[in-house]
């Protein structure tokens, strides 16, 4: 597999920066919306029709302020480290997005299941494998950096040890990180797809 952008990506500090300020702005936005709306309803329902629908709004919908919070702070972390990467930002947010989805949907169990942190656990997937493929002393510094950081919380959040988590949501979008990064990161490092140094 080649990588997702078919044109050469060069990452910018200020549009990378408008980029994540825009994505969890629309986040926050949805949640204030939920408070009137009842958007929580188009949360992923696995192997039901309507919870199709959760594959692409999973991300954007949080239970409460703790929630949204909890996933705020490794969210913007993770995405600004995501520069860091040869890679486009965007590809691989709505890729690790819509495998994790896709697998959640498949197999997951039966609950509406929403929030960011299945994109969360995503990017760690992806930083730390993409640090490996990319054999880059920056990406190899990234991922010892988020495996530091983020490596209890990948462990523990992919195991079914707390109630109303959607720890199979984890797990599949940890996979999804890592097998993207394979294709993608690999595929730079080996100089058969897309992308250039920063």
């Amino acid at each position: 597999m080649r990588a997702l952008s078919g044109k050469e990506h060069v990452h910018s500090l200020r549009r990378d920066l408008t980029g994540i300020a825009l994505f969890v702005g629309v986040i926050w936005l949805v949640f204030i919306l939920d408070r009137f709306l009842p958007l929580e309803n188009f949360g992923m329902r696995p192997r039901s029709l309507g919870g199709l629908a959760g594959i692409v709004t999973l991300p954007f919908l949080h239970a409460n302020l703790q929630h949204i919070l909890s996933n705020t702070v490794p969210l913007v972390v993770l995405l600004g480290l995501l520069a860091g990467s040869r890679a486009n930002s965007i590809d691989i947010v709505v890729f690790i997005s819509m495998v994790a989805g896709v697998l959640l949907w498949l197999f997951g169990r039966d609950a509406i299941h929403i929030g960011a942190s299945v994109l969360v656990f995503g990017l760690i997937g992806f930083l730390v494998c993409a640090g490996f493929f990319e054999k880059r002393l920056l990406s190899a510094l990234i991922a010892i950096g988020v495996a530091v950081v983020y490596g209890s919380t990948l462990f523990f959040g992919v195991l079914p040890l707390q109630r109303g988590v959607s720890w199979e949501g984890h797990l599949f979008g940890a996979l999804a990180g890592g097998v993207i990064a394979y294709y993608i990161a690999g595929d730079l490092a080996r100089g058969t797809g897309s992308g250039t140094r920063v």
